[in-house]
């Protein structure tokens, strides 16, 4: 796995997100949310993160809520070195968070993807604007998460105070327009369904912008695998990495979502990565 860089970090060209971990499924018809969460035990959870630094990945996306903070508190106390971009937890006053999150080994933090839609929805985007500023206090990189190619326009237009976008791929919020989220409505994301046409009007926006951008989606939460055998998912694999990173900036990155039970996603995904990466050179 190469790095890339990362206001002056080294970043694995893919890192992982927190999706699977925290028992947010997006093929519920498969495997629902509850069974990831009963598979991701502290002890599993744990082994998935030696398992990246072993594979070469260094850089993940957590979900900064006490639980997930205090299993990589336990990680880097025993060793482990990745280094974090967080995603806040919305429920939890955020000051409080951030005083938890300066010694974690910490390279960024950024505003989480449905709250800055929702606000974007509902007419509060000074709101996300005084947020980003409140997130400044961190010392670190500030994000602006959204599943919405507008939003990154609107920011880039307007000036917002942004380092990076994490970017989606897939449009979550058709038929949740207006809706909090998830954190704190609770609801599933059952009947989500995401669509192929999202993905090229997003990486049309992304041809644009200079700044930094993470993709996430890339895989549409895995249901561009359902129904397919082995081998099917494996070409689907390296044709969303030609998709996104054909047009993403040398620099920039994506980050995936693993489920461990099965198979071994992450050796999977960094095998077809660097396959293809090694094609392109």
């Amino acid at each position: 796995m190469y790095t890339v860089d990362f206001f002056g970090r080294k970043v694995s060209k893919l890192i992982i997100g927190d999706n699977p971990i925290t028992g947010h499924s997006y093929i519920t018809y498969q495997t629902t949310g509850d069974e990831m969460k009963r598979y991701y035990t502290a002890e599993n959870i744990k082994a998935a993160y030696r398992h990246l630094e072993e594979l070469g990945y260094n850089t993940m996306l957590p979900l900064a809520d006490p639980y997930i903070v205090r299993l990589i508190e336990e990680y880097q106390a025993e060793g482990g070195n990745l280094q974090c971009i967080w995603q806040p937890y919305m429920p939890m006053d955020q000051q409080v968070s951030m005083r938890s999150l300066k010694a974690l080994n910490t390279i960024g933090i950024y505003h989480q993807g449905t709250t800055t839609d929702y606000l974007y929805e509902t007419g509060g985007t000074a709101k996300i604007r005084e947020n980003l500023k409140m997130w400044r206090e961190l010392g670190v990189p500030v994000g602006l998460g959204t599943h919405y190619p507008e939003v990154i326009e609107l920011s880039e237009s307007e000036g917002w105070d942004v380092d990076f976008y994490l970017a989606c791929m897939q449009n979550a919020r058709r038929g949740r327009t207006g809706e909090e989220s998830g954190f704190l409505t609770g609801k599933s994301k059952t009947g989500l369904v995401f669509y192929p046409e999202d993905r090229p009007v997003m990486l049309d926006t992304l041809r644009h912008v200079k700044k930094p951008v993470i993709a996430f989606k890339i895989f549409a939460g895995g249901q561009m695998f359902f129904g397919l055998d082995r081998d099917q998912i494996r070409e689907k694999i390296k044709a969303a990495y030609e998709e996104v990173f054909s047009v993403l900036k040398p620099n920039d990155m994506a980050a995936i979502g693993v489920f461990q039970r099965d198979k071994d996603q992450l050796l999977e995904n960094m095998e077809l990565f660097d396959a293809w990466a090694a094609g392109r050179r």
